[in-house]
């Protein structure tokens, strides 16, 4: 009885294993095929889209994303991703997409997000402004957002807070906002550090505080001030 009842089993079990490999081997060969075969293979239940993925978003809500692509039930994962890759990319926050495969029947969206760059006041209370000038659509209240605040919409200087989070990011962490002066020079308070540079001051010539800092701690001491506005000096200002 041993032998009779477990032999059905085994050939089930082959039986399945066979068929998840052959549906295997199908999905890669449609992969490497031409354009024919992947257009016949549209018309496959199979590869019906049946799952959406959305990878690398920290301030746009998944459902957004989904809700752009419009993806209806009879979608392949076979078809044109560009539809969709556009629709996806006429959102204000996405600065690039790409929507790749996962066979058999999951579309993954892969997203680089516009980033907020500093919280402006306006009449409505603060808002996200990415690095170009542009407001984007993150609600302050709902989203955790430890940015940089610039009273006005100062484009310069979002731009400075742009660069400086590109290229020195745990410098941009220490700052809290950026304001101008009276002649138009640019303060930015550095954590307890009060730093001046020049209209046009640059992230790279910002990163000139870093060595500075680092002696005056071998030293013992702390600024409370640094000026960037002589051209090649940095002039401290100790308590």
């Amino acid at each position: 009885m041993d032998e009779t009842t477990s032999a059905p089993s085994t050939v089930s079990k082959y039986r399945v294993y066979a068929r998840r490999a052959a549906i295997v081997v199908g999905a890669l060969a449609v992969v490497a095929s031409p354009f024919a075969v992947r257009e016949g293979a549209r018309h496959m239940t199979f590869f019906r889209a049946r799952k959406v993925e959305i990878e690398g978003t920290r301030y746009i809500a998944p459902d957004q994303i989904v809700t752009r692509m419009r993806v209806d039930t009879s979608a392949s994962i076979w078809d044109d991703a560009g539809v969709w890759e556009e629709r996806i990319g006429s959102h204000p926050q996405v600065r690039e997409v790409r929507i790749s495969r996962r066979l058999p029947a999951t579309l993954v969206v892969h997203i680089t997000e516009v980033p907020p760059v500093a919280l402006v006041p306006t009449g409505a209370g603060l808002a996200a402004y990415d690095a170009s000038g542009r407001p984007l659509p993150i609600d302050p209240t709902t989203v955790d957002l430890d940015l940089p605040v610039v009273p006005t919409r100062d484009v310069a200087a979002l731009r400075l807070l742009g660069d400086v989070r590109t290229e020195t990011p745990q410098m941009y962490a220490r700052i809290s906002d950026v304001r101008r002066l009276p002649r138009g020079e640019l303060a930015l308070q550095v954590d307890s550090l009060n730093v001046l540079g020049a209209h046009d001051l640059s992230a790279a010539r910002l990163s000139d505080i870093l060595p500075v800092e680092r002696d005056l701690a071998r030293r013992g001491r702390r600024a409370v001030e640094l000026d960037l506005r002589y051209r090649d000096q940095v002039i401290a200002r100790l308590p």
